[in-house]
């Protein structure tokens, strides 16, 4: 009997993400504290659920437009107006509605990169920016993110990288897993670099609701408005804003001038999102706001909380300005691995934390902390630490 033909190179080579490993093991652990996965844990506010329940029950169950329902591709872009700061006009036409953010990464690589390009990514940086570049035959190229400048981009170590194959620099701030903001000034200077070595930019929004003490500053607020002249992309989405992780709610928004061929590829990858998502989202965003403002005080609190515990116990961490996890360094602990030390750690403690390896290779020795769950099993979680004693 024939053997199975094999699987394209690109998808044989996709590695395992560490962060799925680690928390999967932990749903298998019985008791397990569960640190290691960014999952809003509050029920959702009634209107959001009735506006889903509501676009059933009248049976709004075929295609919408491609781009999404007008009425929330223009929440979708007061949103971003608002949060931004930006000064322009940009309109609803920008605005696509997507399957969550990771569908609208997929969807920017897929407009922007050719096999053989390489894309520039944070090391540490969530690990599907390599990953969907990889399916897409382009190579990702990490830029550093070192301990000693507070895990922050340097524009001399970017523009190092940058070859006559770079097309793309992704940004991501608040930034997963660091919880690290870039500034004004460092983001004005990244669109500067993009904008003289012609390069495209993914600037990844998840977070933008949650930043503590410092404003949130989008790349776009730099970005031209001409078309042919601006190139930024924002990947934006509900699933940690308002806790929608499972509907799969997000939105891209486009530099002007591409909407045509925004629509082409949104319908060879997805056709158009689930209208019962698309109204739920819409509530969300123009709804009462609740829920944003008791998830931010929540995961501040969860922060303060768990640096106390990590400082008691003499764990150097990145103190977080924005998104909801914290940055801990374990190589007392790790012994160069920390991949393995996690599983150990799960084992003997019952507690489920990211390693940092699952986030590029500068992530060694340290953990991510997810901050979005109980206070007392975050710091029951975090206290099971063992002490520094360096």
């Amino acid at each position: 009997m024939a053997s199975m033909p094999e699987l394209a190179a690109h998808a044989r080579d996709v590695p395992v993400n560490q962060i799925r490993e680690i928390t999967e093991a932990a749903w298998h652990t019985p008791g397990a504290i569960v640190l290691s996965i960014g999952e809003p844990g509050f029920a959702l506010p009634r209107h959001i659920l009735e506006a889903g329940m509501a676009c059933l029950d009248r049976d709004e169950t075929n295609y919408t437009p491609n781009a999404g329902i007008p009425a929330l591709r223009e929440a979708f872009a007061t949103r971003f107006r608002e949060r931004a700061g930006l000064n322009t006009s940009l309109g609803a036409e920008r605005v696509y509605v997507v399957d969550g953010a990771q569908q609208g990464l997929h969807f920017a690589m897929s407009l922007l990169l050719s096999p053989g390009d390489e894309i520039l990514i944070p090391n540490p940086g969530y690990p599907t920016f390599a990953m969907t570049s990889r399916l897409l035959n382009a190579v990702p190229v990490g830029y550093p993110l070192y301990p000693e400048h507070d895990f922050q981009p340097r524009i001399q170590d970017i523009e190092a990288l940058i070859t006559d194959r770079t097309r793309v620099l992704i940004l991501n701030s608040p930034s997963n897993p660091l919880g690290a903001v870039l500034g004004a000034d460092l983001t004005r200077q990244l669109v500067d670099l993009a904008r003289k070595r012609d390069l495209w930019i993914i600037s990844d929004e998840c977070y933008e609701a949650f930043t503590y003490d410092v404003p949130h500053v989008s790349p776009a607020r730099f970005d031209s408005d001409v078309p042919g002249e601006a190139r930024v992309f924002t990947s934006l989405t509900l699933s940690k804003t308002y806790g929608l992780t499972g509907l799969r709610i997000g939105a891209l928004v486009c530099p002007p001038g591409l909407e045509q061929k925004m629509n082409n590829v949104m319908e060879a990858i997805v056709s158009c999102v689930a209208s019962p998502s698309q109204y739920a989202a819409l509530a969300a965003l123009t709804g009462p706001q609740d829920y944003v403002r008791h998830a931010h005080e929540h995961y501040r609190a969860n922060r303060d909380a768990a640096s106390a515990v990590l400082e008691a116990k003499g764990i150097p961490y990145l103190s977080a300005q924005g998104a909801f996890y914290l940055w801990a360094n374990v190589s007392h602990v790790s012994d160069g691995d920390v991949r393995s030390w996690a599983r150990r750690f799960l084992a003997d403690s019952g507690v489920a934390l990211a390693p940092g390896t699952a986030f590029g290779s500068i992530g060694e020795g340290w953990v991510r902390i997810a901050l979005c769950g109980t206070r007392n099993d975050l710091v029951e979680g975090v206290g099971r630490l063992p002490k520094n004693q360096d």
